[in-house]
């Protein structure tokens, strides 16, 4: 039978001593907000008894900040991790308690999109998605705002003008960035693909836009074929992937600019050797990290999921403590870039 961890255990764990331990679960005495979270972690971690305890003391006095997200592609990987980075950021949100909900959008479509919104506005001091660009969105979140409930952007723009804030990655300087190392890895020019999830999602089209002005300037020799459509679909992405290849046998290079990348890295490895076209693919999942591994890819521009959702979570929290909204505005970060060798 497994030794009941103790008092001693939980001060070792979360590094403190065993009189601050004791202190944050009797409440003798004051003890930094910061400190007593780090115990209370400790406790969830290791299984102590009063894990319960720790954490009902330790937010009681704190203010209730409820938090709405809407994403798309509940099945995706990636919005799974970033729905779980989101609950952690949720939890260790400094100077509140913290609640959420999230609900995945069953479809592109801007109605079903609003309407979550919508429906979460009802016990949501602040909502954050990543929708497309659309006005019945706009209208959506006009009316939310009005009404005293932020509405953030997350990963792609939306709404602009009105929206509180955009949270993500510079969507432009993303396009440059796969074009730059994209014409590193094409030795010589020659034809290039690129695929996007849907022209409303703003972020696309910002990513080809920057790709393409960074061919136009640097690459002009290059010849950037017509954007395809994918709807971020696994499969659509795969047939499209091999008529593109059946139809340009010469491609020497296919970017990626939203979901739906497993369906081109199927393709390629069904039809193509390693390295014969250069892919570079958006964020880190299981099938995106083993096409770098085994040289179907040459790069992954990956969010910085716990940094995106920590500051998405402060962004959200800040706004609802504001009497009146600031102007709107962008929060940009830093990609984190992914070669063969990194991962």
């Amino acid at each position: 039978m497994a030794k009941r961890p103790t008092i001693t255990d939980l001060a070792r764990e979360s590094g403190v001593s065993v009189a601050t331990v004791d202190r944050v679960l009797n409440g003798r005495a004051k003890v930094r907000e910061e400190t007593a979270r780090r115990v209370y972690e400790a406790a969830q971690r290791i299984g102590y008894h009063a894990a319960a305890l720790i954490g009902q003391r330790m937010f009681a006095d704190l203010p209730e900040v409820r938090f709405g997200f809407v994403f798309p592609k509940a099945r995706q990987p990636f919005w799974q991790d970033v729905a779980r980075a989101m609950e952690a950021a949720v939890a260790r949100a400094p100077g509140i308690r913290g609640r959420m909900r999230v609900e995945f959008a069953p479809s592109q479509s801007p109605g079903d999109i609003a309407g979550l919104m919508l429906d979460l506005a009802r016990d949501s001091d602040a909502i954050a998605a990543s929708a497309v660009n659309h006005v019945q969105i706009t209208d959506t979140v006009s009316q939310l705002q009005a009404r005293g409930i932020p509405c953030f952007a997350m990963l792609n723009d939306y709404a602009q003008g009105v929206r509180q804030s955009y949270i993500g990655l510079n969507n432009m300087k993303a396009g440059r960035i796969a074009a730059h190392m994209m014409l590193k890895a094409v030795a010589r020019p020659g034809k290039l693909a690129v695929f996007v999830g849907g022209y409303r999602w703003h972020g696309h089209e910002l990513r080809e836009t920057g790709f393409r002005s960074y061919f136009r300037e640097y690459g002009p020799d290059f010849a950037v074929l017509d954007t395809m459509v994918n709807l971020e679909t696994r499969q659509l992405t795969y047939e499209t992937t091999l008529e593109l290849l059946q139809r340009h046998p010469d491609l020497r290079g296919l970017y990626c600019a939203g979901g739906g990348m497993e369906g081109a890295i199927a393709a390629l490895r069904e039809v193509r050797a390693p390295g014969q076209v250069a892919m570079i693919l958006h964020e880190l999942i299981p099938e995106s990290r083993a096409a770098l591994a085994d040289r179907y890819a040459e790069m992954a521009i990956a969010t910085p999921l716990e940094k995106l959702c920590t500051d998405t979570v402060a962004l959200m929290v800040e706004a609802t403590r504001l009497q009146s909204p600031p102007t709107p505005g962008q929060h940009f970060l830093r990609p984190d870039l992914y070669l063969p060798e990194s991962v």
